[in-house]
């Protein structure tokens, strides 16, 4: 069983750069709270893996997890990210400019995600990242299997939530619903399922064809 410094290790394996180092800085200064560095590399080691070309992210925050997003991606992709908070996604914006994606490869969109998703392509998409609304990812994963084309993925961030999904006396919403996410998507036999211990746990699951 991995120890907490065997942990941290892999949390610092794939180390951040400046631009992802800036773009952190300047997240944590608004309160959008980045994905920590073992989860951003995990995000991009599954974008290469499925050879990525339109990826849906929900929760923009200030840019962190889009970088790794798009340097996972194949240059031709597109990264569609959704968000409620106008001024993270400039600060995204920002980030993505730095790290040199054209404007081309992404697409802001400002609105709820539950507004804006039901919009979006049925099997039009590679890959789908949730980091919002925790009482809303049951909905996120509906949605998700709806967009994704066989062989996508769809990844959600939280999934130990602050370590009180374990704990079957934490009955507060979130956590309740992170609990019940996790069954779901372990008993769907249209998923393949996998429980990563990295940052606040990082659940992820292939569907199938």
């Amino acid at each position: 069983m991995a120890t907490p410094a065997s942990l941290e290790y892999a949390e610092e394996f794939v180390p951040e750069d400046d631009i992802l180092l800036s773009a952190r800085r300047r997240g944590i200064e608004v309160g959008a709270h980045p994905i920590l560095p073992g989860c951003g590399a995990a995000l991009c080691f599954l974008a290469t893996a499925v050879h990525a070309r339109s990826v849906v992210e929900v929760g923009t925050g200030c840019g962190v997890s889009g970088l790794w997003l798009l340097r996972g991606m194949r240059p031709d992709g597109t990264l569609t990210s959704v968000d409620v908070e106008r001024e993270h996604q400039r600060m995204a914006r920002q980030a993505f400019a730095e790290a040199g994606f054209s404007g081309s490869r992404i697409r802001l969109i400002g609105g709820l995600a539950l507004d804006v998703l039901p919009r979006l392509a049925d099997g039009g998409y590679d890959l789908v990242f949730c980091d919002a609304a925790k009482q809303e990812y049951i909905d996120y994963l509906t949605e998700s299997v709806r967009l994704l084309r066989a062989g996508g993925v769809v990844a959600f961030r939280n999934a130990f939530w602050h370590d009180q999904v374990a704990d079957p006396t934490r009955r507060d919403p979130d956590t309740v619903a992170m609990r019940e996410l996790g069954k779901l998507v372990r008993n769907d036999d249209r998923l393949r399922p996998l429980l990563l211990p990295l940052g606040d746990g990082l659940l992820a699951a292939i569907k199938l064809g």
